[in-house]
C-alpha cells in the first residue's frame, strides 16, 4: 500500500468525537456503547457521577450522556457541573417514565440538548448522539467565526483607524501644500492667472495681478474673462499670446497696450489641458528708462561733440579778437572805423567767454578739479551758456542778481555748472506757456553760500514732492524731460557736502535753493 492510501486510511481512524456515558448499571453502560460503536466515536463510560467528574477534566469530552438516577449525585446535578466545566459540551439524560418530573428541573438547572427515554430505540438513540455531535460541530464553528469576526473587526478597526490617520495626515500635508503654493504664487511680484483658453476666463490669481485690476484677491471673480477683468475690455485684447500659445503648445509673448501702459503678456499652456498660465509685467517704465537712457548718451555725444567745436571754434576767435584790437589802434581809422572794430571786438569777446563757458561745463569731472571758487562767478558762466537757449523763447526773461564778494567754497564749478543748469531747464519747462520769469540768485546765509533758482511756472503739487529726486521719477509728458536732471543735481550737491531746499505754490512757482558750506578756515576770516 503507497504512502497516500495509508495516509487516508489513517485520516479516516480518526475517531469524530470525544463521549462520555455515565450510568450506575454496566448493562446499560455496555448496551449503549455496543449501538454506539458504529459511529466510530471515542468512548469513555464512568459508573457514576464522582468519576464522571474525574474523566471530564481529563478527557474533555464532547458529548455527555448521563442516567437520571444514580447513587449520591443524580444526573441533574452532574449535568450542571458538566455545564460549568465543559460549557460547549453537550448533555444528554437518559430517563425512564417516572421520572418526567425531573425533565423541567434538568431544563432549568443544567439546559439539555435531549432527553433519551428508557428503553431507547437504538436507531434514535444514533441520531440523538450524531444530532449532538454536529451541535457541538456547529457551535465550535460558530464560536471560531465569532473570534474570527472580533479579530476581524478588531483588524479592521486598526485599519480604519490608520487609514482614518493617514487620510488627516495626507489632508494636512494637502493643506499645506496647498498654503505654500498659494503664499509661493500671492509673494511674486509678477502678476500671474491661470487662464481658460477657450473663453479666457480667470480661474486663479494672484495677489499682484488684483492690484493692477485695482481689487482685493478676494474679488477676483471666476470664468470672468482676464481682458474684461484685468483691462476692462469686451474683446480680447490686441497682441495677447494665448491663441498662439495654445496652437503651437509652447509658451508666446505679446505686447498689450492699456491705458498708456505697456504690458508683455507671456502665456505657458498646461499640456493636455485647456488652460494656460499667463504672466503680465509692466514694462512701461522700463521703455521709458531706455529712451531716456539713449537721450542722455545722445547728450553726452552733443557735448562731447560741442566740446570739440568749441575747442576749435576758440583760436579762430583769438585771431579776430586780435586783429580787431590791431585795426582800432591804427591812425587815420575814422569814428565809423571804430565804431564797427569796437563791436567786433565786443562780440568775439562774449562769444570767447561763451566758448570758455561751454569747453569747462563739457571737461569731464575729476578729482584733482575741486577747489576753492566763487559761487557768482561759476552761476554767471551758467547763465551765459543758458541765455543762448533762450534765443528760441524770446518771451521768457531771466534775471540775475549775484552777490559779490562772498565766501569761496569748495568744489568742481563744472559739476555745480551742471546742477545750474538743470534747474534753470526745468524752470523753463515748468513755464505753461512760452513766457514768464527766471530768476537767478546767489547769497549768503550763516555760515552756508547758496544759489537759487526761481520761475513763475506751475509749482509742483504736494503729492509730488516726495519723489521729485527719484531717478527717472517726472511729471512732465514723453519727450520733455527723462526725469534724471534733479537726480543728478541732487548727488552732486550732496556730493558736495550740500543741500536743497524746495519752496513750491502750485499755479505761482517754484524756488530751488542750493546750499553750499563755506570752509571752516574761510568762516574765520573777518
Amino acid at each position: 500500500m503507497g504512502p497516500q492510501v495509508a495516509q487516508v486510511h489513517a485520516q479516516e481512524a480518526v475517531p469524530r468525537g470525544r463521549l462520555l456515558l455515565v450510568d450506575d448499571e454496566e448493562n446499560i453502560l455496555k448496551s449503549i456503547r455496543r449501538v454506539l460503536r458504529r459511529g466510530d466515536w471515542d468512548i469513555e463510560t464512568a459508573t457514576d457521577a464522582e468519576q464522571g467528574l474525574r474523566l471530564l477534566e481529563r478527557f474533555h469530552p464532547e458529548v455527555v450522556i448521563s442516567d437520571f438516577r444514580m447513587p449520591g449525585m443524580n444526573g441533574v446535578e452532574f449535568l450542571t457541573r458538566v455545564k460549568q466545566q465543559e460549557p460547549r459540551a453537550q448533555r444528554i439524560m437518559l430517563t425512564g417514565q417516572a421520572d418526567q418530573q425531573a425533565i423541567e428541573e434538568a431544563i432549568n438547572r443544567s439546559e439539555i440538548f435531549r432527553f433519551i427515554s428508557k428503553p431507547w430505540n437504538d436507531s434514535h438513540l444514533v441520531l440523538t448522539v450524531k444530532s449532538a455531535f454536529e451541535q457541538y460541530a456547529l457551535q465550535a464553528e460558530n464560536e471560531r467565526l465569532y473570534r474570527v469576526t472580533q479579530e476581524q473587526n478588531a483588524e479592521l478597526k486598526r485599519l480604519n483607524a490608520d487609514l482614518e490617520e493617514r487620510v488627516a495626515q495626507r489632508t494636512r500635508m494637502l493643506s499645506l501644500a496647498k498654503r505654500e503654493w498659494e503664499l509661493s504664487f500671492d509673494c511674486m511680484e509678477t502678476p500671474l492667472a491661470v487662464v481658460r483658453t477657450r473663453d479666457f476666463a480667470v480661474r486663479r490669481a494672484n495677489v499682484s495681478y488684483a492690484q493692477v485690476a485695482h481689487r482685493s484677491i478676494e474679488e477676483v471673480p471666476s470664468d470672468t474673462p482676464c481682458h474684461r477683468y484685468l483691462f476692462g475690455r469686451d474683446e480680447p485684447c490686441v497682441g495677447c499670446p494665448l491663441p498662439a500659445a495654445m496652437e503651437s503648445g509652447k509658451g508666446a509673448r505679446g505686447e498689450v497696450q492699456q491705458a498708456g501702459r505697456t504690458y508683455v503678456v507671456a502665456a505657458y499652456p498646461f499640456a493636455g489641458d485647456d488652460r494656460a498660465v499667463c504672466t503680465y509685467r509692466d514694462v512701461t517704465e522700463e521703455q521709458a528708462i531706455t529712451r531716456r537712457l539713449i537721450e542722455t548718451e545722445k547728450m553726452a555725444a552733443v557735448g562731447q561733440l560741442a566740446g570739440g567745436v568749441a575747442h576749435e571754434i576758440n583760436n579762430p576767435l583769438g585771431g579776430i579778437l586780435a586783429f580787431a584790437q590791431l585795426m582800432s589802434r591804427d591812425a587815420g581809422r575814422g569814428d565809423s572805423d571804430l565804431e564797427s572794430l569796437s563791436l567786433i571786438e565786443e562780440s568775439a569777446l562774449r562769444c570767447k567767454r561763451i566758448v570758455e563757458s561751454l569747453l569747462k561745463f563739457s571737461r569731464h569731472s575729476r578729482v584733482e578739479d575741486r577747489r576753492l571758487f566763487d559761487v557768482s562767478k561759476c552761476v554767471e558762466d551758467a547763465a551765459v551758456l543758458f541765455r543762448a537757449q533762450l534765443k528760441s523763447t524770446p518771451k521768457v526773461e531771466l534775471s540775475l542778481g549775484l552777490m559779490e564778494g562772498l565766501p569761496k567754497v569748495y568744489g568742481d564749478p563744472g559739476q555745480l555748472a551742471q546742477v545750474v543748469l538743470n534747474l534753470l531747464q526745468n524752470g523753463l519747462q515748468a513755464l505753461p506757456t512760452p513766457e514768464g520769469k527766471l530768476t537767478l540768485e546767489t547769497g549768503r546765509d550763516g555760515d552756508r553760500c547758496f544759489f537759487a533758482v526761481s520761475d513763475t511756472g506751475t509749482g509742483i503739487e504736494e503729492r509730488y514732492l516726495p519723489r521729485i529726486f527719484e531717478p527717472s521719477f517726472t511729471t512732465k509728458p514723453p519727450g520733455e524731460g527723462t526725469g534724471l536732471g534733479l537726480s543728478i543735481a541732487y548727488r552732486i550737491v550732496q556730493d558736495h557736502g550740500g543741500s536743497f531746499h524746495v519752496d513750491t505754490h502750485p499755479g505761482s512757482g517754484s524756488r530751488f535753493t542750493v546750499f553750499l558750506p563755506i570752509p571752516l578756515q574761510l568762516e574765520r576770516l573777518p
